[in-house]
């Protein structure tokens, strides 16, 4: 039995709230032509490592690599924040950075 994702685990207790991510945000607000797809990952991971929001953080980092981000970039990027949002928060995020990088780097 093939592995569902995270949001078809989430579709079975609250459906709505993974319609609304499907269609609003990713199928509206990701696709508006305001920004491109890398500066939309930029801003998101440097909200998401800014509040410490770690749970939604990797992924985010995953989609930031795939949409043209370097690991040179997000490691600047959570550097820069650590000033701003704290050490912490910055020592999380890059912790995860490394884990993905390490990861990618292995397969």
């Amino acid at each position: 039995m093939p592995k569902q994702s995270a949001l078809q685990e989430l579709a079975e207790i609250a459906p709505k709230l993974v319609e609304v991510t499907d269609n609003v945000l990713f199928g509206d607000v990701w696709e508006r032509p305001g920004l491109s797809p890398r500066d939309r990952s930029l801003v998101t991971v440097s909200v998401l490592s800014a509040l410490y929001r770690s749970e939604q953080l990797g992924h985010h980092l995953g989609v930031a690599l795939d949409n043209g981000l370097t690991v040179e970039e997000l490691s600047e990027a959570i550097t820069h924040l650590a000033f701003y949002a704290g050490w912490p928060n910055a020592m999380t995020a890059i912790t995860q950075l490394r884990k993905i990088a390490d990861d990618r780097n292995a397969a």
